[in-house]
């Protein structure tokens, strides 16, 4: 679902509505979303006269932002620069968060991802944890005034989000892989690797860790309500290789076929996840969580 923003704060920025390289179809209500970049540390150059969609990500570890941003970003026109906010520096107060904002929507911001030029969205990923919602208030308002989108990407069973934390954090002590961490693998033989470790779950705080992580997303969809914005769950995009279209289409770029080297590592049924399983399966039956058991949102 994609909401527009209803309420227009201040006037649409003059030199938006008086450059000459505005497209004349551009509908009006989009204008405070498009943009025309001029970067300090190069020139756009042929590409100066198209338009730019900035965009941000906002997701939670483990709920493959990583999978869906390198599919994105496989995409000619789109250039999204990780996760920017994972450096402490870059988050200790608000005015570093929006002095980071800006240089990266200035475009001078460099990373693999950047097609510079002819870059037509624009954007980071943003984790829960990387001071977003501590600071919700004065980053909606940038937000809004920047004309920044935003594509909010969950995983509704939070169970195998749960599993997939727990066996990420294990691998990062173990370096299962020649001695090294990977929170993402290119090969099926790395994935089988890493899969064989089966977490064990406590379940004495099962039940409110999982409602915890639901209060967390509720919140933040709340307080980001206001902004432009589309809601995207991972198991959508797993069930559906063509579901990220909905995202070309909020990002107003055009259709391409998206591709991503990344193997996904956990393929496996629930009960060959976790370790003490049939513990796991007796906390949850019953309760409003039990529809996570039956592996029906998930498809391999």
């Amino acid at each position: 679902m994609i909401t527009l923003e209803n309420k227009r704060e201040g006037n649409v920025r003059e030199e938006q509505t008086e450059n000459i390289c505005r497209k004349p179809d551009v509908p009006y209500e989009e204008l405070r979303y498009v943009h025309f970049p001029k970067p300090t540390s190069y020139s756009r150059r042929e590409c100066s006269c198209t338009p730019v969609r900035f965009f941000v990500i906002v997701s939670m570890q483990r709920s493959g932002s990583g999978w869906v941003e390198t599919l994105l970003n496989s995409h000619p026109n789109i250039s999204s620069n990780g996760e920017i906010f994972n450096r402490v520096d870059r988050r200790e107060n608000v005015s570093s968060i929006l002095q980071t904002l800006d240089k990266l929507y200035d475009l001078d911001w460099f990373s693999s991802a950047a097609k510079n030029e002819c870059t037509a969205a624009f954007g980071l990923k943003w984790m829960l944890n990387q001071g977003i919602l501590e600071n919700h208030d004065d980053i909606v308002r940038y937000l809004n005034k920047k004309g920044v989108s935003v594509l909010f990407l969950f995983r509704r069973n939070t169970l195998r989000r749960l599993i997939s934390v727990l066996a990420n954090d294990y691998d990062r002590e173990a370096k299962q892989l020649n001695g090294t961490h990977k929170s993402h693998v290119h090969s099926k033989e790395e994935a089988e690797i890493l899969a064989k470790f089966k977490p064990e779950l406590d379940t004495s705080t099962l039940i409110t860790n999982i409602r915890n992580i639901e209060k967390t997303i509720k919140d933040c969809l709340d307080h980001f309500k206001s902004t432009r914005h589309m809601i995207l769950y991972y198991e959508d995009i797993v069930h559906n290789s063509n579901a990220l279209s909905q995202a070309l289409e909020f990002l107003r770029v055009p259709m391409r076929r998206l591709m991503s080297r990344q193997v996904k590592i956990h393929t496996r049924t629930l009960p060959d996840l976790v370790k003490n399983w049939e513990e796991v399966s007796m906390k949850l039956n019953g309760t409003e969580y039990a529809h996570f058991l039956d592996g029906s949102d998930y498809v391999k």
